[in-house]
């Protein structure tokens, strides 16, 4: 972003080479001191997309930008018959049908965004896959074949731990490929395949849209290996497809009750502690919600998935504590409502989050929001905003620079 007052195209450099820059002049020189000559690429963002626009911080911005972001990722992969295209990538469609084993790897948000990521390719597409945090998984002695597949997540491109993980796998023999928003990044370099997120320069500390976009691509991609794979009917892929696209539109309701979401936020704003609990694909983003307001607001929050309560947690629970207990899951909504009661009864007070309809929650919580009807698994999609706003209020009433949290970086290039 910060180049692009200046210019929107740019060579990138491969480790050892050297560029020579004068004011009429640019050379390049590899690491024998040889000149080449490099591909020049050019940045698809515009210049107003890295400024606020009127917004009073890039983050709230972002968290508003999240339906063009998402639409745009959609848009780019969907061919003209309806179903997602991924005929650029380079590993044929049988090496992909053949894939039996996938790890998600990446750190932070990035991270929380392939637990959602793990649900889809394993309810969609049928594939066992496990998330692991990258500066872990070299020294897991993960289990590579010639049907694994490594996935990569990264904003920037340009995470330390994500690159050498990558460079791991494919030591291994790993097939590896790369979610990322930066064309031309390192990470995009060196994986065998790349996605791109179209989410636009993300600037705030807290990632917010690069998250919902990247949850996307694995529907996305979910959906065509399932297709590749002859499990899903044309009729059920494009039923998903089809609702998918409805997202952006249901992130926008979201959005408009931002002064209902603020004046939660307000109400726990002087709280030390939280809590966050959810079943399911509910916990993975309760995750990212904690994440979230431990990164801008600096308030010390845990996420728990609700069955664990009973196994310690519950000690923890004492009169005033804010619990924000997601709800969206169909089939759990009762065991939910039951784990919402159990803190309520030890004094908690409980903001939940479901779907349309499920009132009944309104007789156990102490505030409830809610997320516009979908399909259970695409819920993460939706539950994930009124978390983002909570946080952003939460720390703008704190009076902390939201868009700079303290001893954060956007792009973590240190192990």
């Amino acid at each position: 972003p910060a180049l692009l007052k200046y210019t929107k195209k740019v060579k990138f450099l491969e480790n050892g080479e050297v560029a020579v820059i004068t004011k009429d002049s640019v050379s390049i020189f590899n690491e024998n001191g040889e000149p080449i000559e490099k591909e020049t690429t050019e940045i698809e963002w515009d210049l107003d997309q890295a400024t606020k626009s009127g917004y009073p911080h890039f983050m709230l911005k972002e968290i508003y930008e999240q339906p063009k972001g998402i639409k745009e990722t959609l848009k780019r992969r969907c061919g003209k018959d309806g179903f997602f295209n991924f005929d650029d990538m380079h590993l044929s469609a049988e090496t992909l049908k053949n894939i039996n084993n996938i790890y998600i790897v990446a750190c932070g948000t990035a991270y929380n965004a392939g637990l959602q990521g793990k649900f889809a390719l394993q309810k969609i597409a049928k594939i066992k896959s496990d998330t692991d945090i990258a500066s872990e998984f070299r020294y897991s002695d993960p289990f590579i074949d010639e049907h694994t597949m490594v996935i990569l997540l990264s904003q920037s491109g340009e995470t330390l731990d994500t690159l050498a993980a990558l460079r791991e796998a494919k030591a291994k023999g790993a097939k590896t490929m790369a979610i990322t928003n930066v064309v031309g990044s390192s990470i995009a370099r060196e994986a065998d395949e790349v996605i791109y997120t179209l989410a636009g320069p993300e600037i705030a500390v807290a990632s917010t849209k690069a998250y919902t976009t990247q949850v996307a691509v694995f529907y996305m991609f979910s959906l065509y290996l399932a297709k590749e794979k002859g499990i899903i009917s044309d009729e059920d892929y494009l039923a998903m497809k089809d609702e998918l696209f409805t997202i952006p539109e249901k992130i926008e309701k979201i959005i408009k009750n931002e002064e209902l979401i603020k004046s939660m936020a307000l109400k726990i704003t002087k709280a030390d502690n939280g809590f966050f609990l959810g079943r399911g694909l509910d916990y993975s983003v309760a995750v990212e919600g904690v994440l979230k307001i431990k990164e801008v607001s600096y308030m010390h929050t845990e996420a728990f998935p609700s069955g664990e309560l009973k196994h310690g947690t519950i000690a923890l629970i004492e009169e005033g504590i804010p619990v924000i207990a997601l709800a969206t899951q169909g089939p759990l909504f009762q065991k939910s409502l039951s784990n919402i009661k159990e803190v309520k009864a030890r004094g908690a007070y409980v903001l939940a989050i479901t779907q349309e309809g499920n009132t009944l929650i309104e007789e156990v919580a102490d505030d409830v929001i809610y997320i516009p009807k979908i399909s259970d698994i695409l819920s993460g999609l939706l539950s994930i905003v009124p978390l983002q706003l909570l946080a952003y209020h939460i720390s703008d009433s704190r009076g902390i620079d939201v868009d700079k949290p303290r001893n954060l970086a956007k792009s973590v290039t240190v192990e």
